[in-house]
């Protein structure tokens, strides 16, 4: 099947699945990409030892990232700390968020004047790495949380998939899934990004939400597997989009801060 004739059958799938989810009322409630949202998010490997010195060095660091917040540069701010640990993945990551690159760059630059980046807690890490992420398809809940959880995955697009079918994704199974988590107050934010600065390669993305309780992860599985037995075109036209060869899983101890 040619790339059209694929394309046209995958979109009359996803068109029968976008009615099947939705009552009458609500199907002509259109989802539409929002102004990107710029993430920079530095990863660690830090020896177990310095797990207690990031922490404080975090804690220092939240002055720069409130005066940040205050003045609009920002939009949110948080930390992670890795629960499901890899051979060779981070141990923690430090992120913030900005509605342009000149306020993700600018709060970098702060960091990389203040001495904070060559800390000796940063300095004792084995990897680091940094990347930097743009979403359209974004919500939260304003206010600040320590010790919730972040969860979410990697994906990767198949080579066949159009050039617009992360936008079919987010607007007809994606954003209403994850709106109505958000409003039943499973999840404080969500979003699903891409790179802005590309070191992955192109047609990945990643899917993120922020649980508002342990208890609230369940929550977000059961609501999935009901979604999934009440419209099972969904998983089929997200199966008919992505590799899961490439499918990565992550869950976080998370701090973070929504204006």
């Amino acid at each position: 099947m040619n790339r059209m004739r694929w394309r046209f059958a995958w979109l009359c799938t996803l068109a029968a699945v976008a009615v099947w989810a939705m009552p009458a009322s609500a199907q002509t409630t259109e989802v539409k990409e929002k102004p990107p949202m710029y993430s920079y998010v530095g990863f660690w490997a830090l020896p177990r030892a310095q797990w207690d010195a990031i922490a404080k060095s975090d804690e220092a660091d939240q002055a720069v990232l409130d005066k940040a917040m205050a003045s609009g540069a920002i939009v949110a701010y948080g930390n992670d700390t890795n629960l499901v640990h890899t051979v060779d993945g981070e141990t923690h990551d430090d992120w913030w968020s900005s509605m342009s690159m000149a306020g993700l760059l600018d709060v970098l630059k702060t960091f990389y004047t203040n001495g904070s980046a060559t800390s000796p807690v940063l300095e004792s890490a084995t990897k680091h790495w940094d990347q930097i992420f743009v979403s359209r398809y974004y919500n939260w809940h304003s206010g600040s949380w320590k010790g919730v959880y972040g969860a979410g995955g990697m994906y990767k697009l198949k080579k066949h998939a159009p050039d617009d079918a992360l936008d079919i994704l987010c607007k007809n199974i994606l954003v209403p899934f994850f709106e109505k988590q958000l409003a039943a107050g499973n999840i404080h934010e969500y979003e699903i990004d891409t790179e802005a600065v590309h070191t992955e390669a192109p047609g990945t993305f990643y899917i993120v939400y922020l649980a508002s309780s342990a208890e609230a992860i369940d929550k977000v599985h059961a609501a999935l597997m009901d979604d999934i037995k009440s419209n099972p075109l969904k998983p089929q036209a997200f199966d008919s989009m992505v590799d899961w060869k490439e499918h990565r899983d992550f869950l976080d101890l998370t701090n973070a801060t929504y204006k």
